[in-house]
């Protein structure tokens, strides 16, 4: 059994570790976008009073001026294992409930057998969720929502039925691949369930149906996007607020293998950003061939960081801007949170981590209708 290369992208994955930072100056970065003088990577909840809470890992921290200053953390949990907070998505609901779903750090478990092409018996890095009814001072409700593997989490929304749907990866062990287990609660976090999963095949320890993200849309339909080696997200489509998912299809989005992330604006837009399948003016780039990996030769682009905007719910996407570059890559694993309107904060998450601030008014100025 190896616990080289797959080992450390499953530890990145799930912000278990990061590697050694390299100096500052070696990302460029566009220069409509700033840098953000916090490193916190998130995820972010708007509070009642304007405040923003932020969850990283274990701990909670406030801030009430934008980001300048946050106070001293604040443990979530400090009994005794299993269920201890680590990777996390979050939402405050419509009724005020901030709802957290974490993958359990003391849980984890990681190694893949290359004789047997499969993984190790132990693998295993369960789902959690907690929720707290008072802003976050308190929590409540600690539960185990998947007994399994989940790589990383990406996203979680509230649709305007007040369902929450977040989609957790799960790692399947015949042949070994990632496969999404759609979870879902109608009150507030307390009890969740899963109706069905999402299989695309595949074999291999980063292959599959991988890491996916959510925006609901203008018609009241859930879209997903799931990170692939096919050269483009996936897309499912639900038509129940993300309980079940009958249309699964490739996208017209171009991606390497890593995630995305969307994100419904205050001025009703969506934006993405993501690792395009090519660097930008190129039709072509090495692909990585690892059988224990995937199948398929995929793209593993991560040396640029690409934004768009789209005011149709996807059907048509703002020529992708690039924001941030870096010849070592790492630019992966993306987050985005509007804390202001019109302002956003975009990370990256993986080996190099990295926090910017941008107007969406500045990336709108000269936009031009593209396909999707």
């Amino acid at each position: 059994m190896i616990r080289g290369i797959a080992a450390a992208i499953t530890l990145f994955a799930v912000w278990g570790i990061s590697a050694a930072a390299p100096a500052a100056d070696d990302v460029w970065i566009e220069p409509r976008c700033g840098k953000l003088s916090f490193a916190k990577l998130g995820p972010f909840v708007h509070l009642a009073d304007g405040r923003i809470l932020c969850l990283q890992g274990n701990t909670t921290s406030v801030t009430a001026d934008g980001g300048k200053t946050w106070s001293e953390p604040k443990p979530i949990y400090d009994g005794p294992p299993p269920g201890v907070p680590g990777n996390s998505v979050a939402v405050r609901t419509k009724a005020g409930a901030i709802v957290v779903v974490f993958a359990d750090r003391s849980t984890f478990q990681w190694s893949w057998d290359n004789a047997r092409q499969a993984p190790a018996d132990d693998v295993n890095l369960d789902v959690w969720s907690i929720r707290s009814l008072d802003e976050g001072k308190t929590w409540v409700d600690r539960q185990m929502i998947l007994d399994g593997y989940c790589g990383a989490l990406i996203d979680m929304i509230q649709t305007r039925t007040g369902r929450i749907a977040v989609p957790v990866q799960d790692l399947f062990r015949n042949p070994g691949r990632h496969e999404i287990r759609p979870y879902y609660s109608d009150d507030d976090g307390k009890t969740w369930r899963s109706d069905q999963f999402i299989d695309l095949g595949g074999h291999g320890h980063h292959d599959g149906a991988m890491e996916p993200t959510l925006a609901e849309l203008g018609d009241g339909r859930v879209w997903m996007l799931i990170r692939t080696n096919w050269d483009c997200f996936w897309e499912a489509f639900s038509e129940d607020q993300g309980r079940q998912w009958r249309t699964v299809r490739p996208s017209r989005i171009d991606a390497s293998s890593a995630p995305g992330h969307l994100l419904r604006l205050a001025s009703g837009r969506l934006a993405l950003v993501w690792n395009r399948l090519y660097p930008e003016g190129k039709t072509e780039i090495a692909r990585s061939k690892n059988i224990q990996a995937a199948e398929a030769a995929a793209s593993w682009h991560r040396q640029e960081l690409a934004l768009a905007f789209s005011d149709d719910d996807g059907a048509t996407w703002s020529p992708p801007a690039i924001i941030a570059r870096r010849a070592g890559g790492g630019l992966s694993y993306p987050y985005l949170f509007e804390p202001a309107a019109g302002e956003l904060w975009v990370f990256t998450r993986f080996s190099k981590q990295l926090g910017l601030t941008l107007k969406e008014a500045d990336f709108l100025d000269k936009r031009k209708g593209a396909g999707g």
